[in-house]
């Protein structure tokens, strides 16, 4: 190790190179905590040329290399195990061109999701991709991650949103294919390869961004509601009133909602009463508030929703989004807490979460369940409230099996990291997994790129 140590140095410099004391907790482990590490060595290459030069020694070295973006990954990908360099983005930071003609966007890998928002909206235009980590997480590693969000029933994943990509692969190869076109049909279409791969088949370091129009209005409205059913026929209301214009629709089950007002400082709820499930959701368009207001009260008046509440300002729309990105704050007064991001079919949501509940509650009787999600997109956020470290594990293990029994997937838009790497076989068949160890073996035939994520 001490040889790699020093052609890196070499390659980057003393500075961008860290070692032994040097190496602060911040790179020991991403946001889920677990089997923190710390590194053999911390590399920060600012430029592609330097990861390429990374990637070359260790290649040559036969080292392993985990990469680090924001390190607000919840399932271990980021994570250091044993001898493995992290390959911080940290430096490889900033947006290299804004082009309003196009609508798009070039950046570095580790620029931060806010950046990019605010420098579109400077622009007069939207990035979409939205989620509550946004003032930490790195575009590098949403692209990796397939990253959803709040906006996905509108604007789709983090797919949607790539026209282009600049990668280093395993050996230091650099493949730059920055297409700045929505249409190109020429041949295979390679940035697809790297998106929610979570960099183990290269690692990315820059992209093109496809940017929108700036909506015009943004209306928000919280809403009660009596049942998951009509939680259905009101999404299906929405989506037929304001055909084109939905871009969230958040539900959050009684559970989660009052454990938030409860425990997360300075939010509050804006109904006097207590409801079984609440919408949070949003329309963005050039439609006036009344449209929204109108739809609302003759739902109301028809007794198919219990309560709304209609933000009236920013102010207003910011204090209810707290409600629903209060989950951060929540988890860290959790103890032992199991959380999970799957996708189930919505007209089988119901069922899942009736047959769930109580088997886990059968195993461990003081376990609670916190219930949210995107669910227009069929995305199910459960946070189990687990006393003992050691029980965490039941409950991966049936809620998992849950998800396969019922066709979902065991990771909707955080990735499969380390944590649940055991369980891909619960959402892929053993030919779909076959196929994907044949292109990492394939591309990283000395197996050194974010070895053991996603691929045992």
């Amino acid at each position: 190790m001490n040889n790699t140590i020093r052609q890196l140095t070499d390659e980057l410099g003393p500075d961008a190179v860290l070692t032994g004391p040097d190496i602060s907790g911040k790179y020991h482990a991403d946001g889920s905590g677990e089997t923190a590490h710390v590194p053999a060595a911390v590399v920060r290459p600012a430029s592609t040329g330097q990861v390429s030069g990374v990637m070359r020694i260790c290649s040559s070295n036969n080292r392993k290399i985990v990469v680090q973006g924001g390190l607000t990954g919840l399932c271990g990908g980021a994570t250091p195990r044993e001898d493995e360099v992290a390959l911080s983005l940290e430096r490889l930071t900033g947006i290299e061109e804004l082009d309003r003609d196009s609508m798009t966007m070039t950046v570095l890998a580790g620029t931060p999701l806010q950046t990019i928002q605010d420098a579109a909206d400077d622009a007069g235009l939207l990035f979409p991709l939205d989620l509550g980590a946004r003032g930490s997480c790195n575009i590098g590693g949403n692209i990796s991650t397939n990253a959803g969000g709040n906006e996905v029933i509108r604007y789709g994943m983090t797919r949607n949103l790539i026209l282009g990509l600049e990668v280093v692969l395993a050996d230091g190869t650099v493949i730059t294919s920055l297409n700045k076109m929505l249409k190109n049909n020429a041949g295979y279409d390679l940035k697809h390869l790297f998106i929610g791969t979570e960099g183990t088949l290269g690692i990315v370091t820059r992209a093109v961004l496809r940017l929108f129009a700036r909506p015009e209005s943004r209306n928000t409205a919280l809403v009660a509601i009596q049942s998951f059913d009509e939680v259905i026929r009101f999404l299906h209301f929405m989506s037929r009133e304001f055909s084109g214009s939905l871009s969230s629709f958040e539900v959050m089950w009684d559970s989660y909602y009052d454990y938030i007002i409860r425990h997360v400082p300075a939010v509050s709820s804006p109904f006097d009463d207590r409801y079984p499930i609440y919408v949070l959701t949003e329309i963005s368009d050039k439609s006036n508030q009344n449209g929204l207001e109108d739809a609302l009260a003759g739902e109301l008046g028809a007794g198919r929703i219990l309560d709304a509440v209609i933000c009236q300002s920013e102010r207003e729309r910011q204090s209810v989004w707290a409600i629903r990105d209060g989950v951060g704050d929540a988890m860290a007064v959790i103890s032992n807490n199991a959380n999970f991001d799957v996708s189930v079919p919505i007209n089988r949501m119901a069922d899942f979460l009736a047959q769930l509940e109580p088997e886990i509650k059968g195993l461990l009787p003081d376990t609670s369940l916190l219930v949210f999600g995107h669910i227009g997109d069929g995305n199910l956020h459960l946070v189990f409230t687990a006393n003992r470290k050691e029980d965490k594990k039941t409950v991966y293990d049936v809620v998992y099996r849950h998800v396969g029994a019922y066709n979902g997937s065991v990771s909707a838009e955080h990735g499969i990291g380390m944590q649940k790497r055991a369980y891909l076989h619960q959402s892929r068949s053993n030919e779909e997994i076959a196929l994907m160890k044949l292109l990492k073996q394939t591309m990283d035939p000395k197996g050194i790129l974010n070895p053991g994520r996603v691929l045992g």
